[in-house]
């Protein structure tokens, strides 16, 4: 019996996508029957792309079947590669196209995380206007969003996207699975510039460092940053021996989904359940020196909810909050950008804080109240915040702030 593999998905709601099957023959050369949408446009460059495939995955006799819903070619070339080898376990080749130059720019370990949207590893149709909505970072998921039998699939879409698709300068990021598929993962994404690594569910330094020697020893010459995952009530109480783990790690972030479940409680609106470790995350986050990340906020409907729950986060000490939904973006960049009112203030200071500096004088007022160092430190935080998301130009000292 022929060997045969399917990848993608078909049928009248499927968009930017597609559908493959491959039977390996013994004779008979490849043979292609396809059903496309835009065959009148693109049918002979599907073709091409797809004998091209067989020849770099080494099939040279196969009958292939496609139904085609207006996939672009880095999804085409994945959903190939991931039916040959459901057909062909064996088979270690890869289908790579080449990497876009939008593809190549870097991160750096002191940048803005305040957004990260999440986007499955199996749904191409949302990679492409991803960066359109000007998130911080774009979390292409492995884990919990792709399901068992996905996770072959997902990995190829995920390395192709990462070769191809324009994030319009959000960091990319990927969520890996835990454990050795985890490990595992690593082999597909590392080589091609992923920014940032997350990390799920993470409980002790060990599983920190197992990921980061894995990606030293894949790309020698580049640093891939990492942001544990804390969802147990175990690793938040080891929250700062994970945040230290590893000089790769620029942030740790919390998850109350899996950390609720874990102490038998529900997530409520008030958080009261999940107020000591959200607490015990930033203080271990701060401690470490790399930034503390919020939770998702899971109702894409209730604006206003998501807004007063940034807002808490901000209260605590948090610098982002992770987005599951294109809307939930500039709510959380607003509500965690300084307002007027506190970029006003925070200038008096810094002005104060420079005119005693340039006077030579050893106390700082401000009209009739001291100001001391801490306050001083927070006004420039301020300050520097509000240049960075666009509130505050770069020469403040001769502009009003914005509104």
């Amino acid at each position: 019996m022929a060997a045969r593999g399917e990848a993608g998905d078909r049928g009248p709601k499927v968009r930017s996508d597609c559908w493959i099957a491959v039977e390996i023959r013994e004779a008979g050369g490849v043979e292609i029957a396809l059903e496309s949408k835009v065959a009148g446009l693109y049918g002979q460059s599907i073709r091409t792309l797809v004998a091209g495939g067989c020849r770099a995955l080494g099939v040279a006799h196969a009958g292939i079947e496609i139904v085609d819903q207006g996939a672009l070619p880095f999804t085409l070339a994945a959903r190939l590669e991931t039916a040959v080898k459901r057909a062909l376990p064996d088979c270690a080749a890869e289908f790579l196209l080449p990497m876009a130059d939008r593809c190549r720019y870097a991160s750096r370990r002191d940048r803005l995380r305040r957004t990260r949207l999440y986007l499955p590893g199996t749904q191409p149709k949302l990679f492409v206007n991803a960066g359109l909505h000007e998130p911080d970072g774009v979390i292409l998921d492995l884990e919990d969003a792709v399901a068992p039998s996905e996770k072959d699939a997902a990995r190829a879409l995920v390395r192709n996207a990462l070769r191809a698709v324009d994030f319009r300068g959000a960091e990319r990021m990927v969520r890996i699975n835990q454990g050795e598929l985890g490990l595992a993962d690593l082999d597909w994404i590392a080589p091609h510039n992923v920014h940032l690594v997350l990390i799920p569910k993470v409980e002790s330094p060990e599983q920190v460092v197992a990921v980061a020697e894995k990606l030293g020893r894949l790309v020698p010459a580049r640093e891939v940053f990492l942001m544990p995952i804390v969802e147990s009530a175990l690793g938040a109480w080891r929250a700062y021996e994970i945040a230290t783990a590893h000089p790769s790690v620029v942030a740790l972030s919390i998850g109350l989904e899996d950390y609720t479940a874990d102490i038998g409680t529900q997530r409520t609106l008030q958080g009261t359940e999940s107020f000591w470790a959200r607490s015990q995350v930033l203080n271990g986050a701060r401690a470490a020196g790399v930034q503390p990340i919020d939770t998702v906020f899971s109702d894409v409907t209730d604006m206003e909810g998501l807004r007063q729950s940034v807002l808490e986060a901000r209260a605590l000490g948090y610098v982002g909050k992770g987005c599951i939904h294109p809307r939930q973006i500039p709510v959380v960049h607003d509500a965690l950008a300084p307002s007027a009112a506190e970029i006003d203030k925070a200038l008096k200071i810094v002005r104060a804080f420079e005119d005693a500096q340039r006077r030579g004088v050893g106390v700082v007022a401000l009209g009739s109240k001291m100001i001391d160092a801490p306050v001083v430190r927070r006004a420039v935080t301020t300050v520097e915040t509000a240049v960075l998301v666009g509130r505050l130009r770069a020469d403040w000292r001769d502009a009003e702030v914005r509104g």
